[in-house]
């Protein structure tokens, strides 16, 4: 399976591990991440219109040191999913998803046809963030209820395959009690251990069908207990579970 993510820290942190993960479940899986940091679907579709190579080319979770443009990455290979995300800080705003969103699905069908389009829910800052106050949020649970229903609203827009469920596991984790020091490695981010595997295996399960608590794994950058890893492996076959929905 050939993955192609236009993105920036969020789907770095989301395939960190991915490849890595697939592997060790005889699974092959390549992905290419096209990575600036913050970067909103508004700037990658004037970066899609100009053809400017401005993006990062991550290959396997790893830096290649090399720049690309989006059409570049697209042209690269004959991938079999392509993904779309919004900024963190632009997620639950509706106004920030059209046009940009629905350029970028038709730029997508143009340069890589045989691709299926996925939509990655990004996920809601860390608990103790004093910013979800200043976003106007009173909790993470409160900022992630926003997310996944603008996320939601624009996946029949571009008739994406689905809904990648990266937000929702984040979230159950947050839910399960896990402390938010495991959970996250500053205010948005996923932590380099729990964080980027709790992603790579709803990606792994949500794309593959093989199921969370199936996957075995540990060259992580940071340890994971194995009693960490099995609560991750639940959140995120529950994440995928109710995403199942939105699959096409």
């Amino acid at each position: 399976m050939k993955i192609l993510c236009i993105g920036n820290s969020f789907s770095m942190d989301a395939t960190r591990y991915l490849y890595g993960v697939g592997k060790s479940c005889g699974i092959g899986i390549k992905t290419v991440n096209l990575y600036i940091g913050g970067c909103s679907l508004y700037t990658h579709y004037i970066n899609a219109v100009d053809d400017r190579s401005s993006y990062e080319l991550d290959f396997n979770g790893f830096s290649t040191g090399f720049n690309i443009s989006i059409k570049q990455g697209l042209a690269s290979d004959d991938f079999d999913i392509v993904t779309l995300q919004q900024a963190s800080h632009f997620s639950f705003k509706e106004e920030s998803y059209q046009p940009y969103l629905s350029y970028l699905a038709g730029y997508i069908k143009k340069y890589c046809p045989h691709a299926k389009i996925f939509i990655h829910q990004t996920w809601a800052y860390n608990p103790d963030e004093k910013r979800l106050e200043e976003m106007g949020f009173s909790s993470h649970r409160n900022m992630y209820a926003e997310i996944e229903k603008t996320y939601e609203g624009f996946l029949g827009s571009i008739d994406a395959c689905g809904l990648i469920p990266s937000g929702k596991t984040i979230f159950n984790l947050v839910e399960s009690g896990m402390s938010s020091e495991k959970i996250f490695r500053d205010p948005i981010h996923a932590s380099l251990g729990i964080g980027r595997y709790a992603l790579a295996l709803a990606w792994l399960e949500y794309l593959t069908g093989l199921p969370a608590e199936k996957c075995s794994f540990s060259d992580f950058d940071v340890p994971v207990s194995s009693e960490d890893a099995e609560r991750v492996a639940e959140a995120a076959h529950i994440a995928c579970e109710w995403a199942k929905k939105y699959k096409k």
